[in-house]
């Protein structure tokens, strides 16, 4: 289940134990993010386990309505629960910028090719690269972003550009889940631009409800768990995790012979040492002995999604 809600909490500290405690109880992993300006995250378990948290989490102030949007694995797709306290549910850096003040419009699933199909819309993924690289809707301008950070950097370097031709333009900005492309839309409402639009659930939403005949989406969509990416339906993608860089590889990356399984890929081969490969391999071969007598190698985890998009998602 994944999960964000813009609201004042007040007691950070108190919502954080509240949500471990409760999570604890009811063997949920996963991450979720707790800040003044709400709550952000995503989490796995038995469906009476995720009922019990969402519960808890919709008795919490101003998340009775929280949108979630559910999934399936055959497996826990997260090793462990982490419950943490963070500046921003998703990391912009402008304090300032605040969703409750007011953002773009939202734009239902079913109602988004029509608007991106308009030759006058503007459309931006607010996504990092690694993201945008293995699929994004058709016609999308991708920033090149390393970090959610670097997106008011971006836009603020590019506005004549995206500005010019004498009227305010229309634009229309995505994501994975919803979090990020509604903080943006906050921040170019912030920058005086009001005809901004974002998709209602993100891309997850878009490839639950939205056919694929009908689809204007291109590729997989990343995720920040063990499932590496998926597509149309929210079916498991082709993409696998290099454990070294945390980036999603390809079949045709796989097939590589700098891709070794749990050591390197072609994305990061030229950048690692012997030594740090030969750390890897053993991390690599430890999590296997570890999966033979059907446990948990906790170096995995450090090479897992989880820790390093979370920040961002």
């Amino acid at each position: 289940m994944a999960l964000y809600q813009f609201t004042r909490f007040d007691d950070r500290a108190g919502v954080r134990a509240g949500l471990a405690a409760v999570c604890a109880r009811r063997d949920i992993r996963g991450t979720l993010l707790v800040a003044r300006e709400g709550i952000n995250g995503t989490i796995a378990g038995s469906d009476a386990g995720i009922g019990h948290v969402l519960d808890h989490i919709r008795a919490l102030p101003g998340c009775a309505a929280i949108d979630v949007k559910e999934s399936r694995a055959a497996t826990l797709p997260f090793h462990r629960m982490k419950v943490r306290l963070k500046a921003e549910i998703v990391t912009m850096g402008l304090p300032d910028v605040d969703p409750l003040g007011g953002t773009g419009h939202y734009v239902e699933p079913a109602d988004w090719n029509a608007l991106i199909d308009d030759p006058a819309t503007i459309l931006i993924d607010t996504r990092n690269d690694y993201e945008v690289a293995i699929g994004t809707f058709a016609g999308a301008i991708d920033p090149r972003t390393k970090s959610f950070r670097d997106f008011p950097d971006w836009f603020r370097a590019y506005r004549d550009e995206l500005t010019a031709g004498g009227q305010p333009p229309k634009i229309a900005m995505f994501c994975t889940g919803g979090i990020r492309c509604e903080k943006a839309t906050a921040f170019l409402k912030a920058e005086g631009l009001d005809d901004v639009h974002h998709l209602k659930g993100g891309i997850l939403a878009y490839l639950e409800k939205v056919e694929a005949r009908d689809s204007r989406w291109q590729g997989e969509c990343f995720v920040f768990d063990e499932r590496v990416a998926i597509g149309h339906g929210l079916q498991p993608g082709s993409h696998a995790l290099c454990r070294a860089c945390r980036m999603p590889v390809s079949p045709e990356q796989r097939a590589s012979p700098l891709y070794v399984e749990g050591v390197s890929c072609p994305a990061c081969h030229a950048d690692r040492t012997e030594d740090q490969r030969r750390g890897y391999a053993e991390r690599h071969r430890q999590t296997r002995l570890a999966e033979a007598r059907g446990q948990r190698h906790i170096g995995s985890v450090g090479g897992s999604a989880v820790d390093s998009v979370a920040r961002d998602e």
